[in-house]
């Protein structure tokens, strides 16, 4: 992985990343994806429902995922995984390089779309 721990961004270039906290309505298989991942749709609350493919599969359940508060990336470019596609980046931590994924999650119960900072 490419280290990119000394390159630096001002605060306007991070504050373009409009990160949100939304809740997954939908959890569902995703077998066309290329790796083992979900198919997510997401509630952001004043920003709409979206859609994500997230590599999930091997901490979480599709019932460990529904109702289930996270944090996810809402402007950046559509991608097309498969046949699907996928609006939002949600937020996780890999575990020492293995497809283990934690997510990000708020802490507290916080409303629909609001910005995480």
């Amino acid at each position: 992985m490419e280290d990119l721990s000394n390159e630096l961004v001002s605060p306007e270039e991070f504050h373009k990343v409009n990160m949100r906290v939304g809740q997954i309505i939908k959890a569902e298989p995703f077998p066309k994806a290329r790796r083992p991942s979900y198919r997510l749709t997401i509630d952001f609350g004043p920003y709409g429902i979206k859609t994500s493919s997230s590599q999930l599969t091997e901490r979480y359940t599709l019932e460990d995922l529904t109702d289930r508060k996270v944090i996810g990336v809402i402007n950046l470019p559509t991608r097309q995984v498969a046949n699907f596609f996928s609006e939002v980046l949600v937020l996780g931590i890999p575990v020492d390089g293995t497809d283990d994924v934690i997510l990000v999650q708020p802490e507290a119960d916080a409303p629909l779309g609001s910005r995480a900072l």
